[in-house]
């Protein structure tokens, strides 16, 4: 037995977890103790083709333990620390893994793009092999009905049972509710970047801060909850000091609804924040999504936005945030949001600008 093979006997080795990317994801084991941050991107710079200078590993922090200043007794026999104290930072290329407590089974997500990528985004795309966007939901009888199902909102109902919502940041008096989704409302999840932070849509902290101020205002993704919250954290919506989020919703707080000729549809039915929030209801309350099925159930209250697609080409010219900060600050005034027809928002603004 070699020097080499005795040192790797005696290392012990890390929990065997993954790393999700672009879709896929990639089983990490029989890494040692003293495996870096660096050498973990090497080793996925080899599993996906993605140089490490490009790679971003989210939500890693890095553990430092250090002991306060030691007491020393009279006759110098004797060393107490006192306890040690946890601290955490965000983990370095140099920083072993071991420190950032990383768990079995463990699910990492990894930001980043193939050089081949980031190449044709550079491209212009032809306008004539962009896809063609088709109405989602182009069915408002079908919609009628659905609403007032009684085995719908029996399911409603039980997800207002069974559902435990953290909340982040307190309701506050007098405030009207406002909903959104991320994917393709707040932040282009297709499109390829070295960070989240380039795919942000324009002026969303402007926005939030702008709706902040008569909203109080919920994220719902139809996600997984780990995957709500590095979003909000990466695009800086987490702990922003201009405005504050309520809570978050990820795909558990659905529910499907069955729709003759279209089959099962998965949508976020509002009745299940009114349910657990009863100063919310139909009359001040709205919903920003770019698939409109997901208001399938609260047709009056959803506002179907303009997707934000292709962010390196579209960011310059994209305005519709600062279009609907200001649509929700006309609306705020009202006392009934049912008496409005969202989808035609933009009318309203051209009236009330006249």
């Amino acid at each position: 037995m070699n020097c080499c093979q005795r040192k790797k006997m005696s290392e012990s080795s890390l929990p065997t977890f993954a790393v999700k990317w672009s879709g896929k994801e990639f089983p990490i084991e029989g890494l040692s103790d003293s495996t870096t941050l660096a050498d973990l991107k090497q080793l996925l710079m080899e599993k996906t083709g993605v140089r490490v200078e490009r790679q971003k590993i989210m939500g890693l922090k890095c553990k430092d333990r250090r002991s306060s200043k030691l007491i020393i007794t009279k006759h110098k026999r004797r060393q107490n620390a006192l306890p040690t104290e946890v601290s955490s930072r965000p983990a370095g290329d140099t920083d072993c893994l071991k420190d950032m407590g990383v768990k079995e089974k463990q699910k990492l997500m990894m930001i980043g793009s193939l050089e081949e990528s980031i190449r044709e985004a550079a491209k212009a795309p032809n306008p004539e092999e962009m896809p063609e966007v088709v109405n989602d939901l182009s069915m408002e009888e079908d919609i009628i009905a659905v609403a007032d199902r009684p085995e719908f909102l029996d399911k409603i109902q039980k997800r207002v049972e069974t559902i435990e919502i953290k909340e982040i940041n307190a309701p506050r008096e007098g405030k009207k509710l406002l909903v959104l989704d991320i994917d393709y409302t707040l932040f282009d999840h297709k499109s390829s970047a070295e960070s989240a932070a380039e795919l942000k849509r324009p002026f969303l902290h402007e926005f939030l801060a702008s709706a902040y101020e008569d909203y109080d205002i919920v994220i719902w993704s139809a996600t997984s909850m780990k995957w709500v919250d590095v979003k909000m954290k990466e695009l800086g919506v987490t702990g922003h000091e201009k405005y504050k989020i309520l809570f978050h919703l990820d795909s558990s707080a659905m529910i499907s609804v069955w729709i003759p000729d279209k089959g099962l549809i998965d949508c976020k039915p509002l009745g299940v924040i009114w349910g657990k929030y009863p100063q919310y209801n139909r009359q001040n309350t709205i919903m920003f999504d770019d698939v409109s099925r997901n208001f399938i159930m609260n047709p009056q209250n959803g506002l179907k936005i303009k997707p934000f697609r292709d962010a390196h080409f579209t960011r310059d010219e994209d305005r519709e945030l600062i279009q609907l900060a200001r649509y929700l600050k006309c609306i705020a005034r009202l006392d009934d949001f049912t008496k409005l027809r969202h989808r035609k928002w933009e009318r309203y603004l051209d009236k009330y600008d006249k």
